[in-house]
């Protein structure tokens, strides 16, 4: 977990992705351009198919781009190969998805110390880092019990817990509240916004839930692959956009206009 408040931890420079579909090219990204400060609380909205997705699985190092860069930690992590690409995520990335990912068989304690595991963490460290996330999601009193055995917003809680337990620079949140009532979302989104403001933990989600967004510092809108604006709620007109003039719902396609940090179609 980042202690460098300021410091640029993510830049993203020209990054396109494009898939093949029979002898159809889908044009996913078309020129991405951004930069996230350690500390930062990011939310990426846009409609269903507009690249949210596939932006945070190249920035996650889950996938990789066409074209152009992805600097981690000062470091080009789109050149990595495959080992370095797993290395960076265990040791960098936390991940939390809206469909929690965790193991059926182990109980909360063992599945956020898993990732520990992985990394060959010692077992009294082990357990130091777990005990104190289990105390910051509220979940001392259901250690031993097991995912199928917990609510939706127990497991997402969990599901935070073993996202920060390796203490990543950078956190990934892909529609993290999508399967959560209202109200557990509230609490979700509650918590992980005192983990940023009280541990200084950096987060971009992706989303289409104004929930989200009203918890978020920044706001990127993305449509067709690129970003089309840029919003700062917590300032005095919350409204405004900074690059970008375009309401979500009137945004025009990606072949013009104008791109958050200078991206092109």
């Amino acid at each position: 977990m980042s202690d460098n408040a300021g410091r640029m931890l993510l830049e993203v420079r020209g990054v396109t992705k494009d898939y093949r579909l029979g002898k159809t090219s889908i044009h996913a990204l078309r020129g991405i351009d951004l930069s996230v400060e350690a500390g930062d609380f990011v939310s990426v909205v846009g409609p269903s198919g507009c690249g949210k997705t596939t932006l945070l699985n190249i920035i996650g190092c889950i996938d990789k781009p066409s074209s152009g860069k992805i600097f981690l930690d000062g470091l080009d992590v789109s050149t990595f190969d495959d080992n370095g690409e797993a290395d960076t995520r265990l040791a960098r990335i936390g991940f939390i998805f809206q469909s929690f990912n965790l193991v059926g068989v182990l109980d909360v304690r063992e599945n956020i110390e898993f990732p520990l595991i992985l990394a060959k963490v010692p077992k009294a460290e082990r357990a130091r880092r777990v005990d104190r996330l289990i105390e910051l999601v509220e979940l001392g009193e259901f250690v031993r019990h097991k995912p199928d055995e917990l609510s939706g917003g127990q497991r997402q809680r969990v599901a935070i817990a073993r996202a920060l337990v390796n203490r990543p620079s950078l956190v990934i949140a892909d529609e993290p509240t999508a399967n959560l009532d209202s109200a557990t979302s509230t609490t979700i989104m509650e918590a992980m916004k005192a983990l940023n403001e009280e541990e200084k933990v950096t987060f971009i989600f992706s989303t289409h839930n104004e929930l989200i967004e009203r918890y978020a510092k920044r706001i990127l809108l993305i449509r067709d692959g690129i970003i089309i604006g840029e919003e700062f709620p917590g300032e005095k007109n919350p409204g405004e956009r900074r690059r970008g003039e375009w309401s979500r719902g009137s945004a025009p396609g990606g072949d013009s206009g104008p791109h958050a940090g200078g991206g092109a179609p």
